[in-house]
């Protein structure tokens, strides 16, 4: 896992190495000041040499200058470093994030991307900005303090080895028990997240429906359940506290005691007293900045495993060795395909499909809910791979394409229609970032979008808040099916991306699909018979299974299911005009 996290540190090795070359040289200039001021103390004012005090205390002001540019650069590179590091493993998750099936980015909650690509990776910047820094400075600091000690007088120093032996007991009895509460702790995080997420997508039916208290009580749920595993693991770490200030006094008084009675019998002299009360000071912060550390990495572990298991997730839909940049045609043909979304063949959502389309042909698919007709049409774009038998495109096995021509000659229009913050422009030309504003303008007019976007005052500069919360959901299905138009497919599908229409506008967007696109192959899912009837053929699925192929007529003769939603339709259109 270390290996794998520290790879991305990259072109920053450079600052990472100099911080702490520059850290180290701070804590020696650091440790010789305490030296030179007891020299002062002894040699100069017991004296009364102030030519001496003069002399050291030049030295001393240089020594203090170096120490301070030392830091302060030290500082410069650790920020450049920690940070250059965080965005690099930013942008690695993101990156292999946008390579995931859809398969993948079933195993994560959004809340839980979210967390370890913020959180989580803070939290690994700023323990690698400590190991960097603080964490080369507190041993240079201890090794050397405690050099200077042993120098000054070895029997003395002998306290700090002991207050030494005693924090590390301390200190590792923490980190064995506090690390399984973090890694529960980000766990909640992303509850907690993944509950603030939902209420803010769906902030218009909470107050539809009146269920602000109801979402405040998840909240508040979630939120408690975080603070009390974060009160276990603070529990546990405020230990360290009260354990450091024990050693620290307790250092104090014992060298307070003893140097004392050496003072007296003459082996000790004031001015060596006064630094290793200096160094006591220096032991011990050097030891609470190990201590603050080593919680710190113990956080920042418990965030590194999240962040490795993002990047160590391989997409299980990969380009082949040699793979075909050019698709022939919008036929499609299912080779007795089966489908599980658990790769398991016992529980398959798609069973034994045999299904022949013609390119240019327009296909209807009807079906109850749950009937698998969105994973069937998933399957056509390598969105999802079959887990038996196979789909070809242009007479090749899908498998056989690169992933992105595939993808670029099948375009979807998804059930849940996303449009993002932005420009109506700058919408469409997500279907082709090259694409003109006459072609835009075409586009919109075969989706029968033209009309409500020339009503706009600024047309197709009109602004769309995230979201489209300022479109009506009909607005938005046009919009999305101008820009899928835009990409000039092979094959065209709709995954009920007419529901919020209109039977007359359905109809219009069905008759240009006719008029200006008739190469492309069409397939059209929907819940209404209209939408489909006069398709060339129609697809009935029940339950993972084609129940009928055929015609609008053949169907309503022969397929059971089909007749029974065409009849059920037609008697409730009856019945509304009759009202």
């Amino acid at each position: 896992m270390i290996k794998k996290i520290v790879s991305y540190i990259g072109e920053f090795k450079r600052d990472s190495i100099l911080t702490p070359i520059f850290v180290a040289f701070e804590a020696i200039m650091e440790t010789i000041i305490p030296l030179l001021m007891a020299m002062i103390i002894d040699n100069g004012v017991g004296k009364g040499n102030i030519k001496y005090v003069c002399i050291v205390g030049a030295i001393m002001i240089a020594v203090s200058f170096v120490s301070l540019t030392c830091g302060a650069l030290s500082g410069k590179y650790a920020a450049s470093a920690s940070t250059g590091f965080a965005r690099n493993l930013r942008k690695a998750m993101y990156y292999n994030i946008q390579n995931f099936s859809f398969s993948n980015i079933d195993k994560y909650s959004t809340a839980g991307l979210i967390t370890r690509l913020t959180t989580d990776v803070t939290n690994v910047q700023n323990a690698f900005q400590m190991i960097i820094r603080m964490f080369v400075r507190a041993p240079f600091m201890l090794i050397f303090a405690m050099a200077m000690s042993f120098y000054i007088n070895a029997k003395l120093a002998l306290v700090f080895l002991c207050a030494i032996i005693f924090l590390g007991i301390i200190l590792y009895f923490i980190m064995t028990r506090v690390h399984p509460y973090f890694m529960e702790v980000f766990k909640k995080y992303d509850d907690l997240n993944a509950s603030v997420q939902e209420n803010l997508t769906a902030i218009r039916t909470v107050k539809a429906y009146v269920r602000e208290e109801h979402e405040t009580s998840k909240f508040y749920k979630a939120s408690e359940i975080l603070y009390k595993y974060f009160i276990r693991a603070e529990k546990l770490i405020i230990i360290n506290a009260p354990a450091m200030q024990f050693a620290v006094y307790t250092c104090i008084i014992l060298l307070s005691w003893l140097g004392a009675k050496m003072i007296v019998s003459g082996s000790m002299t004031t001015g060596e007293l006064m630094s290793l009360f200096t160094y006591t000071t220096n032991i011990m912060m050097s030891l609470m900045i190990i201590s603050m550390v080593f919680v710190m990495v113990v956080m920042a572990k418990s965030s590194a495993e999240r962040i490795v298991e993002v990047l160590d997730e391989k997409s299980d839909l990969v380009n082949p060795e040699n793979p075909i940049y050019e698709v022939k045609d919008g036929s499609i043909k299912f080779n007795n395909v089966g489908f599980s979304y658990n790769k398991n063949m016992k529980n398959l959502v798609l069973e034994n499909i045999n299904l022949k389309i013609n390119s240019g042909e327009t296909i209807g698919i009807i079906g109850g809910t749950g009937s698998a007709k969105s994973t069937l049409v998933q399957l056509i774009p390598r969105l999802y791979d079959a887990t038996g038998g196979n789909v070809e495109v242009g007479g090749i096995d899908v498998r056989k394409y690169d992933i992105e021509t595939l993808r670029n000659e099948v375009s979807m229009v998804l059930q849940k229609n996303v449009l993002f913050s932005g420009t109506i422009k700058e919408n469409l030309r997500w279907g082709n970032k090259d694409a003109s504003d006459e072609e835009i303008i075409i586009a919109c007019r075969q989706a029968q979008a033209d009309e409500f976007i020339e009503g706009f005052s600024d047309k197709y500069d009109t602004f769309i808040e995230q979201g489209g919360t300022n479109v009506s959901g009909g607005q938005k299905q046009r919009l999305c099916i101008a820009r899928a138009l835009l990409k000039k497919p092979k094959i065209l599908i709709m995954d009920d991306s007419t529901s919020a229409v209109d039977t007359k506008t359905d109809a219009l967007i069905r008759k240009a699909f006719k008029e200006t696109i008739p190469d492309t192959t069409k397939i059209i899912i929907a819940q209404r018979i209209s939408s489909v009837e006069d398709a060339d053929r129609i697809i009935v699925l029940n339950d993972g299974k084609v129940d009928g192929f055929g015609t609008h007529e053949e169907l309503l003769n022969s397929n059971d299911i089909y007749r029974e939603v065409y009849e059920s339709q037609v008697k409730g259109d009856k019945d509304n005009e009759s009202k």
